[in-house]
């Protein structure tokens, strides 16, 4: 399977997991906690192996993967693995309502690492 532009997506996904994966490691590093850093490798690994799954059985035509199956996950972490298996296995990538869901998962877990690491949890301080 070919990717097209793959420098051009390598490095918007290398943007995309920078704030992620560094307050994650810094959480670590700190002693606060090692769950968000196993959390985005766990699931990013579930995710990937799912969407080739769903894949398959797409192609098949057999019981498919739900949705909302999908986005909890990403929702947990896994939205890199889920980014990387969308690109490799050309999945999921045209229906424009999941694509909506899944760019909105990706935009909190940007705006909550923003918060954490630049605004001193102020946004999330409520929760």
């Amino acid at each position: 399977m070919e990717i097209q532009h793959p420098r051009l997506k390598g490095l918007i996904f290398v943007a995309l997991c920078a704030l992620p994966g560094i307050g994650s490691t810094l959480m670590w590093l700190r002693g606060v906690s090692l769950i968000p850093l196993t959390a985005y490798g766990l699931m990013s690994l579930v995710a990937f192996l799912l969407y080739w799954s769903d894949k398959r059985k797409a192609r098949a035509e057999q019981w498919r993967t739900p949705e909302k199956v999908l986005h909890a996950l990403e929702l947990a972490g896994g939205w890199p693995g889920a980014l990387l298996a969308q690109q490799v296995f050309r999945h999921k990538t045209r229906k424009v309502s999941f694509q909506l869901v899944f760019w909105l998962i990706v935009l909190a877990h940007q705006v909550f690492w923003i918060d954490q690491l630049f605004l001193d949890a102020g946004l999330f301080s409520l929760f």
